[in-house]
């Protein structure tokens, strides 16, 4: 029997300086031990100060390839972003782009290489890759983070697969779109494995994008399968203008008071899951 293991992350480390500052208070005062770094992001600066601060904060890069800021100049990649530096929030339609146009997927591996180098240049250990929106689950975007970042040491990528019957015994129903969230999960395992790389067994968060609330994992975490599990959050010392604008409907700050819960920790011990 494998141990049931679980691995606290937050995304978007790097966006704003509440966003830094929830992520700082849920490793020093909770169970998150992950970040995934926005090199990008208008806080990227204050992000990796941050970092260097907790050396036990495993951090990695939140590649950013729709609804956000650019490394590149927009005269290097003008098929990508628009004038103002940032990608469309259009994913299906960037998608499709990115498929099918050989001139745009040139771009994109000068953007992915960028944001890969943009991280290294931060002294930052590399402890893992996934993507905004989970954009790497594109097949051309998946493929091209492979090959690029090997070359920057990548040993890990999300998978982003919540098991559509484990979600349902925590009363969240089956949908199309899960089901079609979890075959494109096994396309991007798939090539993850092929290229040699390690990722978490099951990763939760999608179908609570937001709201990963106490509530929320304390139905979850009795029913985490043996194995990694990762559980990713968006947790921010407050809403400032920023997480306001992009995410209205999200629960910043009730994520990181899930995420500093005694009643979590409890959860945890009861249940025997390593999670430090």
């Amino acid at each position: 029997m494998l141990p049931c293991r679980a691995f606290f992350t937050a995304d978007d480390f790097g966006l704003s300086t509440a966003v830094n500052a929830g992520i700082e208070q849920a490793y020093r005062a909770g169970v998150l031990r992950g970040a995934s770094l926005m090199v990008a992001g208008a806080a990227v600066g204050d992000a990796v100060a941050r970092a260097r601060r907790m050396p036990g904060l495993r951090v990695g890069l939140h590649l950013v390839l729709v609804e956000g800021p650019a490394v590149l100049a927009p005269a290097e990649i003008p098929a990508l972003v628009r004038a103002d530096g940032r990608f469309s929030s259009e994913q299906v339609r960037l998608g499709f782009r990115y498929f099918f146009r050989p001139g745009i997927r040139r771009q994109l591996a000068a953007e992915i290489r960028a944001q890969f180098a943009a991280f290294a240049a931060t002294g930052l250990t590399l402890a893992h890759v996934d993507a905004h929106k989970h954009m790497h689950l594109h097949p051309t975007v998946g493929r091209l983070l492979l090959k690029i970042g090997r070359e920057f040491g990548l040993k890990r990528v999300r998978v982003p697969r919540e098991p559509p019957a484990l979600m349902a015994a925590c009363g969240v129903p089956a949908t199309p779109g899960s089901r079609a969230m979890a075959a494109w999960c096994a396309v991007l395992r798939g090539q993850v494995r092929r290229a040699g790389l390690a990722s978490p067994d099951a990763v939760f968060g999608l179908a609570w994008s937001g709201h990963m609330t106490e509530e929320k994992l304390l139905r979850l975490i009795p029913r985490l399968p043996e194995g990694e599990n990762e559980i990713y959050f968006h947790p921010a010392a407050a809403r400032d203008a920023t997480v306001a604008a992009l995410m209205p409907d999200y629960e910043h700050t009730g994520e990181l008071a899930a995420l500093c819960s005694p009643a979590v920790r409890q959860a945890l011990a009861g249940r025997d899951v390593a999670w430090d």
